[in-house]
């Protein structure tokens, strides 16, 4: 049995800044991470010296405190990247965000005028509730853009249709965007004051590490045991003991972990079915309904110095099952390691056991090649070599049982005041990297002293609602908002 006062589970970006945080103050903790690397999603695959995300990883972020950590970790070794993407779709590319003259060339004069008259139409009569995902985006950018450049994309990724998808999510993901917002900063270029006050899908600058995401986990990982810390890789949680008013120990890789203190990032599905004894009936069944989508990267190698410009491509077209496609060596020439060549990152949005993800890896790959070539990107004997990664619960769904599911496991888990939840899975939260973070470090400062209520952390909306950055110091300002007492709040609908 191993005793200490905090016992993290998981070490991905939430976790480790966690632990990281706690190190800095004095406080040791132990991380337990089921897998055989750190990072969780943000962590970056090695393959014969050819680097690739799970997903391409963009460091931008409106909160001082996750920034300063970065360069805090990284040095001279966080760059600064332009950030191109575009849409592919019918054969031909669109610019992301959108450029009204690329999308008059793309469309042609008719079909730009039906969008525009679309976009009319929903501006004087906008749907109402607008309680889904496909609703939310067609009241912004009128019906037949939605069809267009929204549906087919977003199905893929999610796996269901997007009168299904919660509008929540896409107020998460692309606040403050319209097609009027759009067309303004495509016009007259963007005039904020500083990039606090820009739309975050606009932002055409972004910070990323030399050699990936993963750099920055690694060295996180590194210092948190230098500190003292223990991260224990291959550690999957077994057991989590509680009884009523605390967790008392967590059971992984044979051995008990006792502290005083618990933070979780995994899944809350797997948080709920580890507890013993077991929670009430209605809490496991409501844990039970959150679902997730898995994901796999095909990284293919071609002997092609230069293919096309762009950081990642959104496939949007319906003939190809692709999602998205990423150039590692436009995120970082560190990503790959013979300049003559490309690795290309082919992203597929599935479900675990589905047809895509019981493919054979050689399957996958005579796939991506076929779909590159259908695309007009490559040919199959560009490539020369190539791996695959799957990835199991990359991403929480918003679909109409989240929600109540969420709000009973909190309810139960008010009964547990020494365990906290963060990050994306950990909160059941489709969130970037810099919120995972933010909720960590709060977490951390509440273990050494602080109130805060995590549930209201929301990087856009909650802390961040006048665009203002917020630093470590700010903290104990937004603590006197805060309860005095470990009350959660009730989660706004």
């Amino acid at each position: 049995m191993q005793s200490g006062r905090v016992v993290i589970l998981g070490a991905g970006p939430a976790g480790l800044t966690a632990a990281y945080e706690l190190a800095k103050a004095g406080v040791t903790s132990t991380v337990l991470e089921a897998d055989e690397t750190v990072g969780g999603l943000a962590r970056t695959v090695v393959y014969k010296g050819y680097r690739f995300d799970i997903g391409g990883h963009r460091f931008f972020t409106k909160v001082s405190a996750v920034e300063d950590l970065w360069h805090e970790i990284l040095g001279d070794d966080l760059l600064s990247r332009p950030r191109l993407s575009r849409i592919y779709y019918g054969g031909k590319f669109f610019s992301y965000p959108l450029r009204p003259f690329n999308a008059l060339e793309g469309l042609g004069l008719v079909e730009t005028l039906r969008c525009l008259a679309s976009y009319g139409r929903a501006r004087l009569a906008p749907l109402q509730p607008e309680g889904d995902f496909a609703s939310w985006v067609t009241n912004r950018f009128g019906r037949r853009l939605f069809d267009l450049f929204f549906k087919t994309y977003t199905e893929k990724v999610w796996g269901i249709p997007c009168s299904q998808i919660q509008a929540e999510w896409a107020a998460q993901r692309i606040r403050g965007l319209s097609l009027s917002t759009a067309i303004r900063n495509a016009i007259f270029g963007e005039r904020a004051r500083n990039k606090h006050d820009v739309v975050k899908t606009l932002v055409d600058r972004f910070y990323y590490p030399r050699h990936g995401p993963g750099m920055m986990w690694e060295r996180t990982r590194d210092e948190v045991e230098r500190r003292g810390s223990d991260v224990r890789l291959n550690a999957p949680v077994k057991r989590i003991f509680w009884r009523e008013g605390a967790v008392e120990g967590v059971e992984a890789a044979d051995e008990v972990f006792t502290g005083s203190h618990f933070i979780s990032s995994i899944a809350i599905r797997d948080l709920i079915e580890s507890l013993t004894p077991s929670p009430p009936e209605e809490v496991v069944q409501a844990a039970r309904k959150l679902h997730y989508r898995d994901f796999l990267t095909i990284a293919l190698v071609l002997r092609r110095k230069e293919m096309f410009p762009d950081n990642w491509i959104y496939v949007h077209d319906p003939s190809v099952k692709m999602g998205r496609i990423q150039n590692f060596n436009n995120w970082s020439p560190g990503m790959t390691p013979d300049p003559e060549t490309t690795c290309l990152g082919l992203e597929y949005f599935c479900f675990e056991g589905d047809g895509l993800w019981s493919m054979t890896d050689q399957e996958l790959m005579e796939l991506g090649k076929q779909e590159l070539r259908k695309l007009g990107l490559a040919r199959p004997d560009d490539v020369v070599d190539g791996a695959v990664v799957r990835m199991r619960k990359a991403y929480p769904i918003y679909d109409g049982h989240y929600a109540p599911a969420v709000r009973a496991v909190r309810t139960f888990l008010k009964r547990l005041p020494n365990l906290q939840l963060v990050g994306r899975n950990g909160m059941h939260r489709y969130n970037n990297q810099d919120h995972s973070m933010f909720t960590a470090l709060l977490a951390a400062r509440n273990i050494l002293g602080g109130q805060y209520d995590l549930w209201r952390v929301n990087v856009d909306e909650e802390y961040l609602e006048d665009g203002k950055p917020i630093a470590l110091a700010d903290l104990e300002a937004l603590e006197e908002t805060q309860p005095r007492t470990p009350e959660r709040l009730a989660p706004r609908e």
